[in-house]
């Protein structure tokens, strides 16, 4: 049974703390959730086309996301104005790379005063980030390769439009 606690204040008093709920909120599961998070976005929109909304895209670019977080090596070396990293895996990993990494290279070069490429590696990509402001040289350094991969604001309003099937993307690998 769970129980609530009711008129205690937690150890220590913060302020704003709630008593704990009896509902779940959370999915249980990231990708579960931010696909759940866009089905009531295009639930509480009435112009959503749904003839257009592409679900398993999404699905699939979350796998990727996945595969290239957790499963990618990948070796930074610092090079002149920037980071050179050898981003390496194989398989579904492999393939989930060389979608991502050019992709997120042609999204961020010029932001951020960066130029960002990636070449082909036999088992994946180098990604080459660098910047003439030698502040943008420290911040791309410091990031490191998931750092950048996270940069930008791109990525919630790409995950919406993918699944309304507005956003044709080639590392989504879906034939379009």
């Amino acid at each position: 049974m769970i129980r609530q606690h009711q008129g205690m204040m937690p150890m220590g008093g913060h302020a704003g703390m709630h008593a704990a709920s009896t509902t779940p909120t959370m999915p249980g599961q990231d990708a579960f959730g931010a696909i759940q998070e866009i089905v009531q976005i295009l639930d509480a929109d009435p112009k959503t086309d749904w003839s257009k909304v592409d679900l398993e895209a999404l699905r699939q670019h979350l796998i990727d996301m996945n595969e290239v977080t957790l499963r990618a090596d990948a070796a930074p070396k610092q090079i002149d104005g920037g980071l050179e990293i050898a981003v390496t895996g194989n398989g579904r990993t492999l393939v989930a790379i060389q979608r991502m990494v050019p992709a997120w290279a042609r999204m961020m070069n010029g932001q951020h005063g960066w130029t960002a490429k990636a070449d082909t590696l036999p088992n994946g990509k180098l990604l080459t980030v660098t910047a003439t402001d030698p502040k943008e040289i420290e911040h791309i350094r410091g990031l490191g390769f998931i750092g950048l991969l996270v940069s930008g604001s791109m990525h919630q309003p790409h995950h919406l439009a993918m699944a309304r099937g507005e956003f044709e993307h080639e590392h989504l690998g879906q034939g379009r």
